[in-house]
């Protein structure tokens, strides 16, 4: 191989961003099939090449008959090898480039799913659209393109890559418009804060080209999350929804608190009580009347969004329709409108109101008799309760009366019993004293008296 070739392999390697060693194990590979076309060519040969010098030899061996090879390598080189397999050559080593270059394309991209990539739009039908990474094209099916978003060609967008798959014309890369993760991946772009973990998205609820909910958290008590992925008057936040083509993005804080969150996922609605069934995972909202519309959004839009926020089925309820059900419940849910039903009487057309139980019918006005009598006994009963409950109450309170006045008589007698006892003692102290004090004035006059008879 003369140094021409070796630079034009090199400049080539360059060109096509594969490695010099893939153009030499090419060229060798076509060398091969090359020589194989020639006449009184041996069947098992191969090519080596001197990546030094750059030259080039052909080896063979001899088959025997269960067509493996034995005895010494020969150099079964050909003296005008280069003229006779040009065509040959040229053929294979081309092949051979195009899959080199489709591996390599392949290889950057595997693995890259859930990521983001910018590409310029080429043609565009009602499949698909090709964009334009580069090195490969990307398809963008229509199934993953906003409705009624049509960038024009040339125009520059990011997509979100779904899946890279290996065909042989080169690696097929599905990217999405619609795909929750590309507002994930747009924020980290965005939000340094994201991309550094300090703030994390836990979750996304999405309607591509209408409205996204996103409910954030930060690790750093220092950081507020909303704050941070909003960005000074909005900045980081508009750069996002210019990109989706005007899409919205609520930002709400992630609570742990179920109650808390779905209050806080129904934003901009204000909500005043949320009740959670742990066992159908339904959550009961009661907002405002005003609130009402806000809350459930433009066709539902804002309550399905939450829903899919938070996970739980949610139920919103104005305070008005509330206390009409409690109102009905109060009603109508007593054993009298279970136990029976309403009928029409066939000679006056009257509606009855028929006991489960078999007895006479009832008229409405005897029925609503009967229903107040019911309610004046459940009356009454509560009545009764809560009278019950008031003695219980003063029952208790005057024994504890009585036990603070019985302690306060036991204090008095435990103190007079022990004045009665310091007096004894007091008493028989000075008993003591007087006795003593005898026996001394005795001692003392003896004494003197001892002292006179001894004196005469």
């Amino acid at each position: 191989m003369n140094p021409d070739m070796m630079e034009a392999l090199q400049a080539l390697a360059v060109d096509r961003g594969i490695s010099v060693d893939t153009l030499f194990g090419a060229l060798a590979e076509a060398l091969t099939a090359a020589y194989q076309k020639t006449p009184g060519s041996h069947e098992f040969a191969w090519v080596n090449i001197d990546t030094e010098t750059g030259e080039i030899r052909v080896y063979a061996q001899e088959l025997d008959e269960e067509g493996e090879p034995y005895g010494d390598e020969l150099d079964v080189t050909p003296d005008d090898f280069g003229r006779i397999a040009a065509q040959t050559v040229r053929q294979v080593m081309t092949q051979r480039i195009r899959e080199a270059e489709r591996e390599l394309k392949y290889e950057e991209y595997a693995g890259r799913e859930g990521d983001i990539v910018t590409g310029i739009i080429q043609q565009s039908d009602a499949r698909y659209t090709l964009l334009d990474l580069g090195r490969v094209e990307a398809l963008l099916p229509q199934s993953e393109q906003v409705n009624y978003e049509r960038p024009d060609p040339g125009e520059r967008v990011k997509a979100y890559i779904v899946e890279v798959r290996r065909t042989v014309k080169g690696p097929q890369i599905v990217v999405s418009r619609t795909h929750p993760g590309l507002i994930k991946r747009l924020f980290e772009l965005e939000v340094p804060e994201i991309a550094d973990g300090v703030v994390e998205i836990k979750a996304c609820a999405r309607e591509p080209g209408q409205r996204t909910k996103i409910a954030v958290w930060s690790n750093d008590q220092n950081v507020d999350p909303v704050g941070a992925c909003v960005g000074a008057r909005g900045a980081r936040v508009r750069q996002i929804v210019n990109e989706l083509r005007g899409e919205k993005i609520d930002i709400v804080p992630f609570s742990d608190d179920r109650y808390d969150f779905v209050m806080k996922a129904l934003q901009p609605a204000k909500v005043k009580e949320v009740r959670i069934d742990d066992a159908s995972q339904t959550a009961e909202v009661i907002v405002p009347d005003f609130q009402l519309s806000l809350a459930i959004g433009k066709e539902g839009q804002n309550a399905r969004l939450a829903t899919r926020l938070t996970g739980l089925r949610i139920d919103i309820r104005s305070e008005t329709e509330i206390a009409e059900q409690e109102a009905y419940d109060r009603t109508y849910s007593g054993e009298s409108w279970a136990d029976g039903a309403w009928v029409v009487n066939d000679e006056t057309g009257e509606q009855m109101w028929q006991p489960a139980d078999g007895g006479p019918a009832l008229t409405l006005e005897q029925w609503e008799a009967a229903q107040a009598d019911q309610d004046a006994d459940e009356v009454e009963s509560e009545v009764a309760e809560a009278a019950a409950d008031d003695i219980a109450a003063a029952v208790e309170e005057a024994e504890e009366i009585i036990a603070e006045v019985e302690l306060e008589e036991e204090a008095e007698e435990l103190a007079a019993a022990d004045a009665d006892e310091l007096e004894a003692e007091l008493a028989e102290a000075a008993e003591d004293a007087v006795d003593e004090a005898a026996e001394d004035a005795v001692d003392e006059a003896a004494a003197e008296s001892s002292g006179d008879d001894s004196g005469a």
